[in-house]
């Protein structure tokens, strides 16, 4: 068996059918790109996440309060939804608890709320995260601020914020700057009249924090809680504490320890937690779209089984002019298959790099605001895969048709107009 020959015929008979093979190159080139474009995708989300996790500290769990739903009792009637207040209250008293409790080192108690910024006439809205400005190291080990940053500790007018808030991604000019003051409202519902009032108070932009990759820091304004308390009316009811352990490794522990203690009458959050959720939402997200690829994928097998199948059609005299001179089975069969890996070949490889740019622009629509975009990551191993399952998906596309030629008896295909 001449393999060059085969490989020759059945390139001529590609070409002999343009527009038939080109389309049915596109097909597969289509399939094989957005497998390509959506596997990089993916990869690049996990690595994205992957970078933010690494910035947050393992050692730390957030408690807040649980609400609490409330249901008719016997013969009340179904469950209206209501919330009630949480039945356990966070104060220096469970704070003071807490932090009685094993393998915990360190708690320390969390303010929040939302407020209004003005400054040079701009008002814009953002989340309050009231804690002593000494440990937010705590929650993100790699903190770093821009220079010129002063932290103090007990200082009532200071104000510390991220780059994102400083200079909002999308605005040209800063929106606040180091020693610039701002002025703070916060608007609450007054207990006694029923009336909406509010609280305003003036700060001075004293540090400026890096991004750290904690939505928690990078979202929001940091001020004194003992400020926060008093401006907000907390009257000392913390909206979290954050439970330092002695190491990682024991997160679970202490958490167990608080069950005990509190039941399920207590929210509790663990970066563990966290990142093994990020990790199924990307894995979920990533599979989903891989599964939508492959569909295209089969498209592009299934067009080259009606391509194929309609040139043994076309081809039935050749094909029998090519038995009666001797031709076994085995030669029409490789002609098929041959073409058949070579449309997918030329697919594969053409996928390969139109699923490389693909990718690039789609995740570049992905990022709104001036973020920055999720950059796809392609791996040789991936680009691989991607390539062999193309290839070999096209083959055994090939197999019907080929197998169809193999078997057509020479006097019946001589017959045949």
């Amino acid at each position: 068996m001449n393999f060059k020959q085969i490989f020759i015929l059945s390139f001529d008979a590609i070409k002999e059918r343009k527009v038939k093979s080109i389309l049915t190159i596109i097909m597969v080139m289509v399939g094989s790109s957005l497998m390509v474009a959506v596997g990089g995708i993916g990869s690049g989300f996990s690595e994205f996440f992957s970078k933010q996790t690494s910035n947050l500290a393992g050692n730390i769990m957030f408690v807040s309060p649980a609400q609490q739903t409330s249901s008719g009792g016997a013969g009340a009637g179904p469950s209206t939804g209501a919330s009630t207040p949480p039945k356990i209250t966070l104060n220096d008293a469970v704070e003071n608890r807490l932090k009685s409790l094993p393998y915990v080192k360190e708690t320390i108690p969390v303010y929040q709320a939302s407020v209004t910024l003005t400054s040079q006439g701009k008002t814009k809205d953002y989340s309050v995260f009231a804690i002593n400005p000494e440990k937010l190291s705590v929650l993100s080990p790699t903190l770093e601020y821009v220079e010129g940053s002063a932290v103090r500790q007990n200082d009532p007018s200071s104000v510390i914020i991220s780059e994102d808030i400083a200079q909002p991604p999308g605005d040209e000019v800063p929106y606040l700057s180091l020693g610039q003051t701002v002025r703070m409202s916060y608007s609450f519902v007054d207990p006694v009249t029923g009336d909406e009032d509010e609280e305003v108070k003036s700060f001075v932009v004293r540090a400026i924090m890096k991004s750290t990759g904690n939505p928690n820091i990078d979202n929001a304004v940091v001020i004194n809680p003992d400020v926060a308390n008093t401006l907000f009316h907390k009257s000392g009811k913390f909206d979290a504490i954050i439970i330092v352990g002695r190491s990682a490794e024991l997160i679970d522990a202490i958490e167990q320890e608080i069950r005990k203690l509190y039941g399920n009458n207590i929210g509790i959050t663990t970066v563990k937690a966290i990142i093994e959720t990020i990790k199924k939402f990307t894995s979920g997200i990533s599979s989903f779209l891989l599964s939508i690829a492959l569909v295209s994928l089969i498209v592009g097998a299934v067009g080259i089984i009606t391509t194929l199948y309609t040139s043994v059609v076309e081809r039935t005299r050749e094909i029998g002019t090519l038995k009666a001179i001797g031709a076994r089975d085995s030669y029409v069969l490789s002609l098929f298959l041959v073409e058949a890996l070579l449309i997918g070949i030329l697919g594969a490889t053409s996928g390969l790099s139109s699923g490389m740019v693909f990718g690039y622009l789609l995740s570049s629509g992905m990022g709104s605001g001036g973020q920055p975009p999720i950059v796809p990551v392609y791996t040789l191993p991936d680009l691989t895969r991607v390539w062999f399952i193309t290839v070999g998906l096209s083959f055994m596309a090939g197999l019907f048709p080929s197998l169809k030629a193999a078997r057509l008896l020479p006097v019946l295909a001589l017959k045949r107009d």
